[in-house]
């Protein structure tokens, strides 16, 4: 099968404002795609659209994923802006730590509201346009948590299983139509998500601090490189891709060892 031509072809980013998104977006613009990029961050979106070629169509847009009514109208802000729509990216997400004990329903809900419910919402916002394309590509970020599930990620590992089983499914459904789909699992990109993650009420400050220093440290890979892997993932019509050697390394391990993982991952952490 050919690669995916991305010049001139028009692409749709949620969470474009910082980290994986300004990644994938730079890398979209490098090869002549058109963007329409979408943050909650409008400072963010600013920052991403300066380093962007002033020869394509760019159009930014505040959006929040979770809200209902500003993902259905989403579509129509971008057509007012770009004749087309042949790449979707859902990019946007948050993080929660804390065990199931002590994550409060409220904030569960909340997480699953951006990470889990704004794909859905706006692959089907979005899904009539991509099909009138000749030639489109849905990509869904997942997270190598979509993969693997730690302890004290109960709740974003969840949003994480259930985008991969959702785009994993919908790709079945749309064999043979010229929509491609890709689920993505990134490993540890140094973005600010652990620096913004929501944490139980009820947790120590301190003990929260010290958890998102331990995190931080896994956070290797540059956001520019790993959307610069992603969008050559979507030229190469990549049904799945592993984003980092950490992501390529646990997910081999979890196929070896599906139940065990978590015991020999623990063995590679700070105590």
């Amino acid at each position: 099968m050919s690669a995916m031509r991305l010049a001139g072809r028009t692409a749709v980013v949620t969470g474009a404002g910082s980290g994986i998104g300004r990644g994938i977006a730079v890398a979209l613009a490098r090869r002549g795609c058109h963007l329409a990029l979408a943050d909650i961050d409008p400072r963010g979106l600013a920052e991403t659209v300066a380093l962007l070629p002033p020869t394509l169509r760019i159009s930014s847009h505040q959006l929040d994923v979770a809200d209902r009514a500003a993902v259905a109208a989403f579509p129509d802000a971008v057509r007012a802006a770009h004749p087309q729509v042949d790449v979707l990216v859902n990019n946007a997400g948050v993080a929660l730590g804390g065990t199931f004990e002590q994550v409060a329903e409220d904030d569960f809900e909340w997480l699953f509201g951006i990470n889990f419910w704004g794909v859905v919402r706006m692959t089907r916002a979005f899904l009539p346009l991509l099909r009138a394309s000749d030639d489109a590509r849905l990509v869904n970020i997942s997270s190598i948590f979509g993969i693997v599930a730690p302890a004290e990620q109960v709740a974003y590992a969840a949003s994480k299983f259930a985008v991969r089983g959702f785009t994993e499914a919908l790709r079945h459904e749309l064999a043979g139509s010229a929509v491609g789909v890709t689920v993505v699992h990134p490993g540890g990109v140094r973005t600010s998500i652990s620096d913004r993650a929501r944490a139980p009420k009820d947790v120590d400050p301190n003990e929260v601090t010290r958890k998102r220093e331990q995190f931080r440290k896994f956070l290797r890979m540059p956001p520019m490189d790993a959307g610069e892997t992603i969008v050559r993932a979507v030229e190469r019509r990549r049904s799945r891709v592993l984003v980092g050697g950490d992501a390529k390394g646990l997910s081999l391990l979890a196929r070896l060892a599906p139940v065990r993982y978590w015991t020999l991952m623990r063995l590679g952490l700070p105590q």
